[in-house]
């Protein structure tokens, strides 16, 4: 018996534990297409058909335009798990440019990165799950690229000096250094959950044949989005935003040349992006605390 498209996003709203806020932004970005296909099985919903949906939505600001297709990828994802559908039609759909006809440009917004109450949320949404606590706690204490830890063997890691080497962009090679508390992470995942067979730094073991082999970006990817779904904070955070992290937590403590260095950049004006968002974002809250100074002074004459 087929399911239409309007009954898989009732269930999909109707999820436990998604927020008020969160369901309500949902239904808004949502509305568009089932008012076109909600009548459809989601069953004969083709790429071609979404793809069309999102090129229709050429009137929204390309940032916009990533959230609803954000939205509709996680509906269809969604639809996978229930077993309506078999594979989600836009999986790695890549996401629309800016249009310099609308004036959209690439600007140093676009480098997102993590408040500390969001990394609080993030260490407790992947605390269950020893290997992904391990990646997010390397990728976020180093800087690295997903790709470059992915691509660890064990016999590449210093254990006792919390460091590894990783090869990065243009085949360079750099060095890596982590904190304690990526070291016990990376300890816990090692005793307990390492497939020892296996070279690589994290393993996967493939549930049919039981073959251990190198984790997947994908296999990480799809433990990253469940991970982190359940938490409002989190809605639209990517893996990549933690090496955004480590660059503006450091900016201001340390040179721009050797922070570049620690990041693997060719060119020194890639990491002065990061001292014009902390810049930005120093201004942000000296403008909040000066009205706030001055309304307090207001109150009290």
């Amino acid at each position: 018996m087929s399911v239409t498209l309007a009954t898989v996003t009732t269930e999909f709203l109707e999820r436990p534990g998604l927020a008020k806020s969160t369901r309500r932004t949902y239904e808004l970005v949502l509305l568009p297409l089932l008012q076109e296909y909600g009548w459809w099985s989601v069953e004969i919903l083709s790429r071609q058909i979404l793809i069309e949906y999102l090129h229709s939505l050429s009137h929204l600001k390309y940032t916009t335009h990533h959230k609803h297709q954000a939205i509709l990828q996680s509906l269809m994802s969604f639809a996978v798990e229930q077993g309506y559908i078999k594979s989600n039609p836009i999986r790695g759909l890549k996401q629309r440019q800016p249009d310099k006809e609308k004036g959209e440009h690439h600007t140093e917004e676009v480098i997102r990165f993590l408040i500390p109450e969001q990394l609080n949320v993030l260490y407790k949404a992947v605390a269950s799950n020893l290997r992904m606590s391990a990646i997010v706690h390397l990728l976020h204490r180093t800087g690295c690229r997903i790709s470059e830890l992915l691509a660890l063997d064990i016999s590449n890691v210093d254990l006792d000096k919390q460091k590894f080497q990783v090869i990065g962009k243009g085949n360079k090679q750099r060095w890596c250094f982590y904190s304690l508390d990526a070291a016990n992470a990376l300890n816990k995942y090692l005793k307990q959950e390492r497939y020892n067979n296996c070279p690589a730094l994290f393993t996967a073991q493939q549930p049919v044949t039981k073959v251990v082999n190198r984790i997947s970006y994908r296999t990480v990817h799809d433990n990253w989005r469940e991970l982190i779904e359940p938490y409002p904070q989190l809605q639209g955070v990517r893996i990549h935003d933690l090496r955004h992290t480590f660059a503006t937590e450091r900016v201001g403590l340390m040179g721009i040349v050797e922070l570049g260095a620690l990041m693997g950049h060719g060119s020194i004006q890639t990491t002065l992006r990061y001292q014009k968002v902390t810049s930005a974002r120093a201004e942000e809250i000296a403008r909040k605390a000066l009205s706030h100074l001055i309304n307090t002074n207001v109150d009290r004459n």
